[in-house]
């Protein structure tokens, strides 16, 4: 049994924000009971467990960028307890015995929960549909095939139609590829200015537009993940407005913080896709999010090894890690900057999520199961290659200092993680 003594509760969602103790007693959480372990919470903010409804973890296949066991210490270092993990993997969340996979190698690291994502279509190769009911039965808790966009309309809406049985969302990345081919950055003045291939916000935009339309068509659910224009936001609102199919949508931390302008450095840790687009479209993604028109945030955490990153940037594959930095880097670029509340941060990181693919996570209550996360947000620390527990270093914000450190993470009554004691708790596991 734990006691979290003095620490600041916070907790949107059901309206905390008091100081006080807490207990954890067999893997929840009690007002009251008997400690055998005490952490002195004193100047730090208690939260729920972060949700993270996207990010790679890489295993099966490339276990050189990232494993299921580096990435879920990752994510309980950044304050993530709760972890989706995309099937763009080699070979792809299919069918059940790598759902499955998946799910145990998750278990068996000890960390973070692991959610299996499953594929829309076999192969990800966008032709033939997946079996749906043999994903959900491996973990899966939705389909997708990111990384891809499905260009046929007609297995979306087969998709979309065959996902209403299991009430599960379609994850599309909306991205029509014949319109983004060749490109490596937001398409605009900075692009023409450095000479450099342009991906067009309509390329985004456009898909949104398609499978709103399906969805609304067919009653079913689609989830459009990491948007990053204004123009798919505005389509997403009015596509609700018919109430026919559910809509919902994430946007990445990094599209919230950063803008194309970075891309000037010509460093491939700012070279992702969607790719960083231009400052009106990140303050609508922020107003967005203020205004209830986003249902979370996410990190799509993508890691890549050394020597992918290292090539010229037009060469080097798209993709940051992002599951450590996540909280620190919205906390210190919009919260302290005004442009976003606290609450609004850690209900969009924790219940948001949770509540919209059905997990029972993101809460601090009586009775709840006791995923927590333990902020010091006065402190501060350096993003550095030695300071990053993902085993690649492909962060943005390499060289920055960030405020707000998650001092300790509990999953399921159990800290997995406390600042300070990486190294004796982890003594053995190689990174």
């Amino acid at each position: 049994m734990i006691k979290i003594k003095g620490g600041r509760l916070f907790d949107p969602k059901n309206g905390i924000d008091e100081e006080g103790d807490i207990y954890i007693v067999d893997g929840k959480v009690r007002k009251e009971g008997a400690a055998e372990i005490e952490i002195d919470a004193a100047g730090l903010y208690v939260f729920p467990g972060f949700v993270d409804l996207h990010a790679h973890l890489r295993e099966p296949g490339r276990e050189d960028e990232e494993t299921i066991e580096t990435g879920s210490r990752a994510a309980v270092k950044g304050g993530f307890t709760s972890v989706c993990a995309m099937p763009n993997t080699e070979p792809p969340v299919d069918n059940q015995g790598v759902a499955r996979f998946v799910k145990e190698k998750g278990e068996k690291a000890g960390y973070a929960r692991i959610f299996p994502i499953g594929t829309i279509t076999k192969g990800r190769k966008g032709e033939e549909i997946s079996e749906f009911g043999d994903l959900i039965e491996g973990g899966c808790v939705g389909v997708s095939d990111d990384g891809d966009c499905v260009r046929r309309s007609d297995i979306i809406r087969r998709a979309l139609e065959y996902a209403k049985m299991f009430n599960i969302p379609v994850i599309e990345h909306p991205e029509d590829t014949y319109l983004s081919e060749g490109g490596q950055i937001n398409e605009g003045r900075i692009s023409t200015i450095l000479g450099m291939g342009g991906i067009p916000s309509i390329s985004e935009s456009i898909i949104v537009a398609r499978d709103i339309e399906i969805a609304n068509f067919v009653g079913g659910w689609i989830h459009l993940t990491h948007i990053s224009v204004k123009d798919s936001l505005e389509k997403i609102i009015e596509g609700r407005k018919k109430q026919r199919g559910k809509i919902t949508c994430d946007v990445t931390a990094h599209h919230l913080v950063l803008t194309e302008d970075k891309v000037k450095e010509f460093n491939s840790n700012f070279k992702m896709k969607p790719p960083l687009r231009s400052e009106e479209d990140r303050r609508a993604l922020v107003y967005g999010l203020r205004d209830g028109m986003i249902d979370a945030i996410i990190t799509d955490h993508a890691p890549h090894a050394f020597f992918e990153k290292e090539l010229e940037f037009d060469l080097a594959p798209f993709g940051v890690v992002g599951l450590e930095t996540a909280f620190s880097s919205l906390y210190t670029y919009l919260v302290e900057k005004g442009e976003l509340e606290l609450a609004t941060l850690v209900m969009y990181l924790s219940s948001s999520p949770a509540l919209l693919f059905s997990l029972p996570y993101g809460e601090i209550r009586d009775g709840g199961i006791a995923d927590l996360v333990l902020v010091d947000l006065k402190g501060e620390w350096e993003v550095r290659e030695d300071t990053l527990a993902s085993k690649s270093k492909n962060s943005p914000y390499l060289g920055e200092k960030l405020r707000g450190v998650v001092v300790c993470t509990i999953v399921d009554g159990r800290i997995v993680y406390r600042e300070g004691e990486w190294r004796r708790r982890n003594e053995g596991i190689s990174s």
